[in-house]
C-alpha cells in the first residue's frame, strides 16, 4: 500500500527540485527522504528521477504522476476538515479562487448576492495571479476557480462566461473620453499604465497592437492600474468586467479601434465539499458578466 510520507517526500522534490530541501520540509535527513522516495519507486517499480551530482531530474512518467500526487495529498489533507464538519454537523464553506483580474469587479459583487440569496452558506475565497493559478488547480482545494481563459491547467473543460471587448480607461473628464474609439495616434501625449508582461491583457497587447509609448507605469494587478487612471495619471487598457465598481463613478471606457477581446470562464472541482453551492454561484457568475460586459454597449447607446 502506498506510503504517504513517500508520496510527500516526491512532490516536495518535484516543487523545490533538491532531495535536501525536500527533506528540509519533511524535517528528515536526506538519507531517510532518500529511502521514502526509493520505497515508492519499489513499490510501483517505476524510475520516477534520474541523478545529475546533486540534483534530481524528473523523468516523464514523474511529470505523469506529479498532478495524481497533489490530488491524492489534497484529499489526505482535507480529511480533518471534513470530519470536523461532520462533528460540528455545519455547512462546508464554498471555496471559490479568483484570478486577481475579476476579483473586485465580478468575483464580489457575486459572492455579496449569493450570500443574500444562501446566507446559512459559509464562503471561502482565495485571490490569485493567473499564473499561480495552476498549481492551485492541481491541489484542488477548491470547488469553483474563475479566471480568463485559457485555463492554465490542460485537459480541463471549463464553462464559459463569455468575452469582453479591451477598452481605454481614462480618467473622467480627460479630453478624449468623449471620443468614440481610440488608437495608438491618439494616445501618443497619454502617459501609459501597462499591466506587467506576465498578463493575459498584456501579451495580447504585445502581440495585437503598435504604436504604442513605452509604459510609463507597469503594475502586477489590473486594480492597481485603474486607481492610478482615477487618479488621472494616464490610460490603462480595461474591461468592464474587470474595473472595482466603485472606480466606474470616475472612469471612462473607451472602446479600442480595434476588436480586442478576452475570454473568462470558471471550472467546477470534480471532488466538492459544498455540491449544490458551486451550480448556484455559477449561474449568479454568469448573469453579472453578462451584466458588466454589456456596460460600454449600454453608455454608447
Amino acid at each position: 500500500m502506498m506510503n504517504i510520507r513517500s508520496l510527500r517526500i516526491f512532490v516536495y522534490v518535484m516543487e523545490e527540485g533538491t532531495l535536501a530541501r525536500a527533506a528540509e520540509r519533511m524535517h528528515l535527513s536526506q538519507s531517510a527522504a532518500s529511502r521514502q522516495l526509493g520505497l515508492l519507486e519499489q513499490e510501483f517499480d517505476i524510475t520516477l528521477f534520474s541523478r545529475d551530482q546533486k540534483r534530481l531530474i524528473p523523468t516523464p512518467q514523474a511529470e505523469s504522476f506529479y498532478p495524481e500526487a497533489l490530488s491524492l495529498l489534497a484529499q489526505i489533507d482535507d480529511l480533518p476538515a471534513v470530519f470536523d464538519q461532520m462533528k460540528r454537523e455545519v455547512l462546508s464553506p464554498l471555496r471559490i479562487v479568483s484570478q486577481t483580474r475579476i476579483a473586485n469587479g465580478l468575483v464580489l459583487p457575486a459572492i455579496a448576492e449569493f450570500a443574500a440569496a444562501y446566507p446559512e452558506q459559509p464562503v471561502k475565497l482565495e485571490i490569485m495571479l493567473r499564473r499561480d493559478l495552476g498549481r492551485r488547480i492541481m491541489h484542488q482545494r477548491f470547488d469553483l476557480c474563475v479566471s480568463a481563459l485559457p485555463l492554465p491547467v490542460e485537459k480541463l473543460d471549463p464553462v464559459p462566461l463569455g468575452a469582453t471587448r479591451l477598452c481605454i480607461a481614462l480618467a473622467q473628464g480627460h479630453p478624449l473620453a468623449r471620443r468614440s474609439s481610440l488608437g495608438p495616434q491618439d494616445l501618443r501625449d497619454v502617459p501609459y499604465i501597462a499591466l506587467d508582461d506576465s498578463t493575459v491583457v498584456r501579451r495580447l497587447i504585445d502581440r495585437e497592437v503598435s504604436g504604442l509609448r513605452n509604459p510609463a507605469y507597469e503594475v502586477s494587478v489590473g486594480t492597481a492600474a485603474y486607481r492610478l487612471v482615477h487618479r488621472g495619471l494616464g490610460f490603462a487598457f480595461a474591461d468592464p468586467v474587470s474595473v472595482d465598481p466603485e472606480l466606474m463613478t470616475g472612469i471612462t471606457l473607451v472602446p479600442w479601434e480595434r476588436e480586442l477581446s478576452i475570454e473568462f470562464g470558471y471550472f467546477v472541482a470534480e471532488r466538492q465539499m459544498s455540491e449544490h453551492s458551486a451550480p448556484a454561484f455559477g449561474e449568479i457568475l454568469r448573469r453579472r458578466f453578462q451584466e458588466r460586459s454589456g456596460t460600454i454597449e449600454r453608455r454608447r447607446a
